[in-house]
């Protein structure tokens, strides 16, 4: 895995502590959603159909700080819209990682040259770039040409100045595991950290709607990629047992609280992906939702998905309480 040992560490004493407590949910990454707006036009993206007005608001320092501490969750993902046209972005990465928060940044990376300097490396502090495949791929998913070129360049820039460096990656329809194989070869050899993978969930707005995978195609290409992981030696941003999930090897459930979303209408129900509704408070999402409602089986909107923000938390605590489990799927490898 590419986590390193510190942070694994922390969220391992964090779980023990909830399950001692005997907390039945809690989160362990907090999604937080400063802003909606974008300079890309992603073709899996439905973040940014929102209405001009709504993409021209942002949350304030203070907002995201509270937000943090109210949910309590050991490491805050900062996703999108494009994070870095935040103004303040600089001041919530510094507030959040001062709380020793371990904080991922995720980007397109198409500003980060014009606004590296103003960021300083900190063991609390990743940079996640978006990348969907090779150069011809990637223009294609997000809209752009010249943007894989910009993200490589801005990788490369990141590495030498000795920031954590992750790469976040969804694979669509029409992916192989051999073009997969090339392109986290390629990725590994630019030194990152590790590599967060996923197979494309189907946002209602998203403008391309024949590039998402079902549950079937999104197993049968993880398999495939996974299968070639051992010789390849590629570090993942994910818990072994996520990996093995995604190659269809455990049978888990959904635990949508594990990453709970705030963003500019409040604390989103039920998760980052799917939206029915806000609360006011972190305690009512957890209180007030109807968790038992979604899952696959229960949702139809769920019954293809396999993202991480829902199926990482279950992972983890997996891997937790049930370590030598965790070491077999390590040592054989995911996937096999």
């Amino acid at each position: 895995m590419g986590i390193p040992a510190i942070q694994q560490a922390t969220i391992g004493a964090y779980v023990m502590k909830q399950l001692l407590k005997r907390n039945r949910r809690y989160p362990l990454v907090l999604m937080l959603e400063p802003l909606f707006r974008c300079n890309l036009r992603c073709k899996g993206c439905g973040k940014i159909a929102q209405p001009e007005e709504t993409l021209r608001r942002q949350l304030s320092v203070e907002e995201c700080v509270a937000a943090a501490e109210e949910c309590g969750a050991p490491v805050v993902s900062i996703p999108g819209g494009e994070p870095l046209l935040h103004p303040d972005i600089v001041r919530i990465v510094a507030e959040l990682t001062r709380r020793k928060k371990f904080v991922y940044l995720c980007t397109n990376a198409q500003l980060l040259e014009k606004r590296i300097q103003e960021f300083t490396p900190s063991p609390y502090l990743s940079f996640n770039v978006h990348l969907d495949g090779l150069k011809e791929r990637h223009d294609l998913m997000v809209c752009k040409d010249g943007a894989f070129d910009k993200a490589i360049l801005a990788i490369r820039l990141l590495v030498s100045k000795g920031f954590r460096v992750t790469t976040n990656t969804t694979f669509f329809g029409g992916e192989t595991p051999e073009n997969a194989a090339r392109f986290l070869d390629f990725l590994s050899s630019l030194g990152v950290e590790g590599m967060t993978v996923a197979p494309g969930f189907s946002y209602e707005e998203a403008a391309d709607q024949d590039a998402f995978l079902d549950r079937a195609r999104a197993v049968a290409l993880f398999r495939g990629i996974l299968a070639k992981a051992r010789e390849h030696k590629w570090k993942f941003n994910h818990s072994s047992l996520y990996l093995d999930f995604l190659a269809g090897n455990q049978a888990y459930a959904c635990t949508p609280w594990g990453n709970p979303t705030y963003n500019l209408f409040g604390w989103q129900k039920p998760c980052y992906l799917i939206e029915d509704g806000h609360a006011g408070s972190y305690r009512q999402l957890m209180e007030e939702t109807d968790w038992n409602r979604y899952g696959p089986g229960r949702d139809p909107r769920c019954a293809d998905c396999m993202v991480h923000c829902g199926y990482e938390p279950t992972a983890v605590v997996d891997a937790v309480t049930s370590p030598l489990k965790a070491l077999r799927v390590s040592l054989r490898g995911p996937g096999r």
